[in-house]
């Protein structure tokens, strides 16, 4: 399950993680009572008695304000459905959920709206019963009829993994005013009691559901700690604490929602987003472009201290960044056409030349952690899982030998052009004058490459000029934000740059994700349009996995599976995250599994800064 949004993902990018591995070890135990938390896999680090996460300090100072800037825009406060471009932050700041996300664990829930939860070893129900003192931010107190009412809301009008996941619910019932039940016979999904937990709690009494599709700038109601006080359409968003916030003592909260005001201020331009930065429009920046990290923040700010950068650690998996083929278009539909296009693509080149050799090159879909396959010879357990589909994966792949080409760094290299020409002329491709034109037919090999930043534009034309040495016309079109999201979430386009987040627990979202069920269903992220009856089989082995070497295997086979059918052209990830902020905002000095939270961040006292 990818992590909850908070504002690390709206820094967006966000988003999103030590001692919390030694809950992989053994089987999920039975619940013979209702517990205070509730692990995927193992059992909560936390005990019930706990009374402050580890990432957080309960002292923390209180007040002030962050102001935080966004790239892109909004026409829409209901992130709860496909239609408009929302206000993300609605989730989380404004919108609770039953249960909140344990920031040092993998995947493990602590109460929030539901005191308690109870399921079975098989997980065929869970149960919630909610905190007697749980309110909206009107007063109105959150009840079982609230939950099964935004479960109905969501499984029939909301976003599409949203209506995955409670689709899987065979019933739903409120057993009483503060308990609700969920039968969740036949689902054959352990993670299913945790997507739950993890589903927004609308309030029945102010939800329309005759309109609940259609985008909205009306003030939400919610019960989290913050409503939304003002609202500048497309421009500027600001959310202030709620003074009545049921939820305040709850030791899950402790040292979070330190801030009395939140504003988020969006901008169209990247250059100008980070002008605004450096000029102190806006408190905290993450960066993810090692050029601009590198000789970007050279300001007087800098240089006498007023704003600090950072680099912080996190276990998380890395953003698997890349080039992404539509497989739907015509074409990519051969594999040999896409390994052709990656090998054309010159990434030591790139990452000399425009990111002083920061970033590390993607080599698969879980890097830089335990689930990865890359460099790892396919186990027992990988192999049996994969037998039915051995001609879906690659040898070097199941063997740990792949990796991706490597050029010799000057962005002309023969032999890698040599190669991809075979590919290609295998393809039914042949070269004639200067252009790269099917053998049958005589048209042309060219498409688009959609991008919406000035940043993205470079490196797109940095590889049309490499494709073009094969007689390859890659157009690059730069639209704005609003197009270009429209575009993605329809599938309109021919390829284009995106970066999935994974976390160390990765389960149903991988079906929106990769699974062939989502490749048709716009506003999911099956953006390659991957349609693969062994892709569907992993996904299916590792919700089911009980023990953590059987979720492993599942995961690194499910990597082989993608890696080998080429559907992107692999890019770069960070070692690190990367923050730069102004000294008026503070941190804990303890950095979360997932890295930096700002949640747990504060607004320095001027006698400190």
């Amino acid at each position: 399950m990818p992590a909850m949004p908070h504002v690390r993902a709206a820094f967006l990018a966000c988003a999103a993680l030590c001692a919390a591995f030694a809950v992989f070890a053994g089987a999920t135990p039975a619940m013979a009572e209702a517990a205070h938390a509730i692990a995927m896999r193992g059992a909560p680090a936390l005990p019930d008695d706990f009374a402050v996460a580890p990432y957080a300090d309960a002292d923390a100072p209180q007040g002030g304000r962050l102001v935080q800037g966004v790239l892109g825009t909004f026409d829409s406060l209901n992130p709860f459905i496909v239609k408009g471009l929302p206000v993300q932050p609605i989730r989380g700041y404004v919108v609770e959920s039953l249960m909140a996300r344990g920031y040092d664990e993998p995947f493990t829930l602590y109460g929030l709206l539901a005191r308690t939860v109870e399921t079975d070893d098989a997980r065929t129900f869970v149960t919630f019963t909610l905190d007697a003192a749980a309110r909206f931010s009107d007063g109105v107190p959150v009840t079982a009829a609230d939950v099964v009412f935004s479960w109905r809301l969501l499984r029939d009008h909301g976003r599409p993994g949203h209506r995955a996941y409670y689709s899987k619910v065979a019933k739903a019932e409120a057993l009483d005013a503060r308990t609700v039940r969920f039968d969740l016979g036949g689902s054959n999904d352990r993670e299913l009691p945790l997507i739950l937990g993890l589903m927004p709690v609308l309030p029945q009494h102010a939800s329309d559901v005759a309109t609940f599709e259609d985008t909205t700038l009306a003030k939400p109601v919610g019960s989290g700690p913050y409503v939304v006080a003002e609202v500048d359409t497309g421009k500027s968003i600001t959310f202030r604490r709620d003074p009545n916030y049921w939820g305040r003592g709850l030791p899950i909260n402790r040292g979070l929602w330190n801030f009395a005001e939140l504003r988020f201020d969006y901008y169209r331009d990247t250059n100008a987003y980070f002008e605004g930065f450096k000029t102190g429009l806006y408190d905290v920046r993450s960066e993810i472009d090692p050029s601009r990290w590198k000789t970007g923040y050279d300001v007087p700010a800098v240089r006498d201290g007023r704003i600090v950068k950072e680099a912080f650690t996190n276990g998380l998996p890395k953003l698997a960044s890349a080039f992404v083929f539509n497989t739907r278009r015509p074409v990519f539909s051969d594999i040999r056409v896409r390994q052709a296009i990656s090998l054309l693509f010159d990434a030591e080149w790139v990452n000399h030349n425009f990111f002083f050799d920061l970033y590390r090159r993607s080599t698969s879909f879980f890097d830089d952690s335990e689930l990865s396959a890359y460099h790892r010879p396919a186990d027992a357990r990988e192999r049996a899982l994969l037998a039915p589909f051995a001609d879906a994966v690659r040898a070097d792949v199941l063997d740990g030998t792949w990796s991706p080409p490597v050029t010799d760094g000057s962005g002309r290299d023969r032999k890698s052009l040599r190669e991809a020409l075979a590919l290609f002329a295998a393809a039914g491709y042949e070269l004639k004058g200067t252009t790269l034109r099917e053998r049958a037919g005589g048209r042309a090999l060219g498409f688009e490459i959609l991008v919406t930043s000035r940043d993205d534009e470079r490196l797109a034309l940095a590889f049309s000029n490499n494709l073009a040495r094969a007689g390859i016309d890659a157009r690059v079109r730069q639209v704005d934000a609003v197009q270009y999201d429209q575009r993605r979430l329809a599938f309109d386009f021919d390829m284009i740059e995106y970066r999935w987040e994974e976390s160390l627990s990765p389960g149903n979202e991988q079906a929106i994700y990769w699974g062939s069920a989502a490749a048709d269903e716009q506003g999911s992220r099956n953006y390659m349009g991957v349609r693969s009856a062994g892709i569907n089989a992993m996904i299916a082995a590792l919700l089911r996995a009980r023990e953590r070497p059987d979720f492993v295997a599942a995961v690194r086979a499910l990597d082989r599976l993608l890696v080998s059918g080429s559907y992107v052209v692999p890019l770069f990830y960070l070692p690190e995250q990367w923050v730069a902020r102004w000294t008026s905002i503070a941190h804990p000095a303890r950095t979360s599994l997932f890295g930096y939270l700002p949640e747990t961040w504060w607004h320095q006292p001027k006698a400190l800064q």
